[in-house]
């Protein structure tokens, strides 16, 4: 079923709990977590930064199936991931929404291409690097007294990073993200049209989607 831009709700990070230490992840289907004493419970919405396993830094995740000491990254596969030397956890509360946004569009994530072409080869061969920085760009009707608006110029006022996350609501699906929010908060657009205003969000990291 396609999912369509409509009853979509984006929420933005308004606190991060203690960092709590992580000191092993698994490679696994899911990777399971080792952290004593975490106070977890599953539904928690996380942002991790890790050493050693690159591929979770600055990665939004949830929690799943948890222990005492232990707790699953629901849905994650870290089979393939580095080996984690350290890391840290922090529970996200997702505090403001932004409700003022008429348009979005993503750009970056596609590869620059390597040429591995040797001397014995009669054509080129290339195989991907590493993917340009994505982006979402943002355009909202203004309104100086928004709480999600006011939200999004403070923390770009001080190049602040926070997660994002957006619930479709056809189709059930969520994507999280965590990066450097841009907002300046200035007005623009034409005669005789609405008055708009423009943001962005430069992700850290790589999103996290899951079906619901």
């Amino acid at each position: 079923m396609a999912t369509i831009w409509k009853n979509v709700i984006v929420d933005m990070q308004s606190a991060l709990a203690a960092a709590v230490t992580l000191t092993a992840i698994t490679k696994a289907d899911p990777g399971v977590v080792t952290s004593a004493g975490h106070g977890f419970i599953n539904g928690d919405e996380l942002k991790i930064t890790c050493s050693g396993m690159s591929e979770l830094d600055d990665k939004v995740v949830r929690v799943a199936e948890t222990a005492t000491d232990t707790f699953e990254l629901e849905g994650i596969d870290t089979t393939l991931f580095g080996t984690f030397s350290s890391g840290t956890a922090e529970k996200i509360t997702f505090g403001h929404s932004i409700t003022t946004a008429t348009t979005i569009n993503a750009s970056g994530g596609d590869y620059e291409m390597i040429d591995t072409t040797t001397i014995h080869k009669d054509i080129k061969t290339q195989q991907p690097g590493l993917p340009n920085a994505v982006s979402y760009q943002m355009d909202h009707l203004w309104d100086a007294t928004d709480a999600g608006q006011i939200a999004m110029k403070a923390v770009s006022d001080v190049q602040g990073e926070r997660a994002f996350r957006m619930r479709f609501g056809t189709g059930g699906k969520l994507l999280y993200m965590f990066g450097y929010v841009g907002a300046s908060g200035l007005p623009g657009g034409a005669a005789q049209q609405v008055v708009t205003t423009a943001g962005v969000i430069t992700m850290n990291g790589t999103p996290t989607f899951y079906a619901s």
